[in-house]
């Protein structure tokens, strides 16, 4: 989602709890990573691989000058012959330890043999992040959460992940201005074009 269309998106929730929500996880996010020089494992369950939010990261880490934001994405099945970046598994969780964070994202329950792991990265010193539908356990083991109840009426966990990842690059410093001064300029020519027009009166 490109920054015209998260600017559009925020607008449609102003006067909700979600952009304020996003920003605030995305802080946890960045000063959990950026002190620690990165080391963000980010994984889903095994129905849900959050491969699209490894993605928006990769592209926020670039464009916002933090390269501590880029993830390793931590897979539960991994195919024969797949690219180095897909071929971590779920193994990788048994190195966490301090200074590594780990960002779960699970829409419904994840197994135990899931939360066991994270359970265990969280021992060893991790920090554990959530996104997810609001399993109770999963919040217990979160340093922080940001949940998102099946069958929400405003917005989906899916939603949720490029608000997460637009503010999480957005509140970096830039290390240069070229593709930065772009986005600012989309998003305020997206503001510009959804705000009412003036009175006349």
């Amino acid at each position: 989602m490109d920054a015209v269309r998260v600017a559009l998106l925020r607008e449609v929730l102003a006067g909700t709890e979600w952009p304020g929500a996003a920003r605030r996880f995305a802080g946890s996010l960045r000063r959990s990573v950026v002190p620690s020089g990165g080391s963000l494992l980010l994984v889903g369950t095994p129905q849900y691989e959050p491969w699209h939010l490894a993605a928006h990261l990769v592209d926020e880490a670039a464009w916002s000058g933090l390269p501590e934001l880029a993830p390793t994405l931590v897979r539960h099945r991994v195919l024969p012959g797949a690219p180095p970046h897909l071929s971590v598994g779920l193994s990788r969780l048994e190195a966490a330890r301090r200074g590594h964070t780990l960002l779960v994202v699970a829409p419904q329950r994840p197994g135990e043999g899931l939360l066991q792991r994270v359970h265990d990265a969280r021992r060893a010193g991790a920090t554990v992040l959530s996104l997810d539908g609001g399993d109770p356990d999963l919040g217990t083991l979160a340093h922080d959460a940001l949940s998102v109840p099946e069958g929400s009426a405003e917005l989906d966990l899916d939603t949720v992940q490029h608000l997460v990842s637009a503010a999480a690059g957005e509140n970096g410093l830039p290390a240069q201005r070229g593709p930065r001064g772009l986005r600012d300029r989309l998003a305020r020519l997206a503001d510009q074009l959804t705000a009412p027009p003036p009175s006349r009166w």
